[in-house]
């Protein structure tokens, strides 16, 4: 018995007509297999890439979308004549920054109560506002 390609389906046909699935579906088994090795080849260094920029992310308090608002002891973006209102971070926040925050310590150059506030801040993040996505990054388990 011979067997030729089957152009329009490409399969590998028989003289008698009949279709050798066994050699098609390892040819396809082995082609699947090269691809998804290098898939995991190429995706373990976009993800040693992913958590270092993660850290590396900013978080502006506050974002563009409140410029010129104090920040209330809740996060709640306040007017500047509210009592116990903290006044903008004079910088960006780094995602490592806020990490560390987020688990008990002041953000650098701020009081506890100020830290405190700026942290509530970034948790009412919401998406499409200045922040949010490095925050969110933050929350993603590794």
């Amino acid at each position: 018995m011979t067997y030729s390609l089957n152009q329009n389906d490409k399969s590998l046909e028989s003289t008698d007509g009949s279709k050798n699935a066994s050699i098609v579906t390892r040819r396809r088994a082995l082609m699947m297999g090269a691809v998804t090795a290098s898939a995991i080849v190429s995706i373990k260094p976009a993800l040693a890439q992913t958590a270092g920029s993660v850290l590396n992310c900013e978080i502006p308090v506050p974002g563009n979308h409140a410029a010129g608002g104090f920040i209330g002891p809740d996060g709640k973006i306040v007017s500047p004549d509210t009592p116990g209102a903290f006044p903008p971070a004079g910088r960006n926040f780094t995602g490592e920054e806020v990490k560390r925050a987020m688990n008990g310590r002041s953000l650098p150059g701020t009081s506890y109560d100020q830290s405190k506030a700026y942290v509530n801040y970034i948790r009412r993040l919401q998406s499409g506002q200045s922040g949010f996505t490095c925050y969110a990054s933050l929350q993603m388990p590794r």
